[in-house]
Formats: C-alpha cells, sequence, structure tokens
C-alpha cells in the first residue's frame, strides 16, 4: 500500500501543478478579455485570433482543471445527505461512483475526443472565422483533459482504499467548516442583526 500511496502524493503534486497553471490561464482570459474590450471601444477593431485564444484558454481551464477540482473535493457532491453518513459509507460511495461512473465517462470521453483532436490535426482544420486560429489544440484538450481526471481518479481510489484499510487518512474529512457552512452560518448571523435591529 505505501507504495501506491506514493503514486498518489505524485499524481496530487502533478494535478496541483497543472491546477495552479490553470488559475494563471484564468488571470490570462480576463487580461485578454479586457484587452480585447477596450480595443474594440477605442477603436472600433477587433481580432478573431484574440477573442479565439480566449475561448481556448477557458476551454483549457475547464478541461485541465476537473482533476485539481477532484483533488481538492470541490465538485457537486450532495453534502446534505452524505453528511448524514459514517466516513466509511461515505469513501464507500466514492469507490463506486469512480469505479461506476468516472472511469466509464473518462474512457468513453478518451476514445472520442482522440479521434476528432487526430483529424483536426492530419488535416490542419482553422476556424471558419476570418483570423482564427488552428483547431486542434482545442479539441486536444478532450483527451487531455480526461486522461488528468482519469489518472487524479486512480489517485482518489487509492486514497479512499487506504483510509477503508486503515492505511491512511479520511480523504473527505473537513478540516473546518465548509464554505457552504460558512455562508450558511454568516447569513443566520446577519438575520438575527436585522431582527434584532429591528425590534
Amino acid at each position: 500500500m505505501s507504495l501506491l500511496l506514493k503514486l498518489s502524493r505524485l499524481i496530487d503534486a502533478l494535478t496541483n501543478l497543472i491546477g495552479k497553471l490553470a488559475m494563471w490561464m484564468i488571470l490570462a482570459t480576463t487580461l485578454i478579455s479586457a484587452g480585447n474590450a477596450i480595443i474594440r471601444k477605442l477603436f472600433g477593431t477587433s481580432s478573431n485570433a484574440w477573442l479565439e485564444i480566449q475561448w481556448y484558454l477557458f476551454a483549457a481551464v475547464f478541461m485541465l482543471g476537473s482533476g485539481y477540482a477532484f483533488l481538492r473535493n470541490a465538485h457537486v457532491r450532495i453534502d446534505f445527505i452524505s453528511s448524514r453518513f459514517s466516513a466509511r459509507t461515505r469513501n464507500w460511495i466514492d469507490v463506486g461512483g469512480i469505479l461506476v461512473f468516472v472511469f466509464p465517462l473518462c474512457y468513453l470521453l478518451i476514445s472520442l475526443g482522440m479521434p476528432l483532436f487526430l483529424n483536426a490535426w492530419n488535416s490542419g482544420e482553422m476556424s471558419s472565422n476570418a483570423g482564427g486560429l488552428l483547431r486542434w489544440p482545442v479539441y486536444a484538450l478532450i483527451p487531455l483533459g480526461f486522461l488528468l481526471l482519469f489518472v487524479q481518479s486512480i489517485s482518489e481510489l487509492i486514497k479512499r482504499f487506504a483510509f477503508l484499510t486503515g492505511n491512511g487518512p479520511d480523504p473527505l474529512a473537513h478540516d473546518g467548516p465548509s464554505d457552504e457552512e460558512l455562508l450558511a452560518q454568516q447569513l443566520l448571523e446577519e438575520e438575527a442583526l436585522r431582527l434584532k435591529g429591528a425590534n
């Protein structure tokens, strides 16, 4: 199990690095978008290439960031139901979800995305917009993104089995209140202050 946990830590480090890169892509997308808007307003001109770069970067953030979201447990989860289960039950549900849903989904989208990417690569497919970009880089994000999600899912599976066999901490444990719990607490306090002020 220790060898698998080392592999998991290596995968997590790679995913963390890619996640940080995706965060910088958000900044780049924002700056390019603002620059395009300013140039369009000031000079009445725009560039299809720069608009498409925005779209490509946004697609890259979404596709490359899915593994990072899984690593950080930031994906959609029905916490108000799962919080009623024991830690072991929550981890078993995750194991089932990874095996039954995530792995097949990744396989399907990698196998469907690769031919799309290869076709665009071989044909040199270009955007239909004047001054547009090559299409293969954005098509490559589909198999690459799902490959990264697949690899991170392997790491998550290792961590859940480590916990279930008593060889690691609970990967689903919260160190403190979640963002949702903090927001709910803040809203309750504000409502209490509003009611107190009204009386």
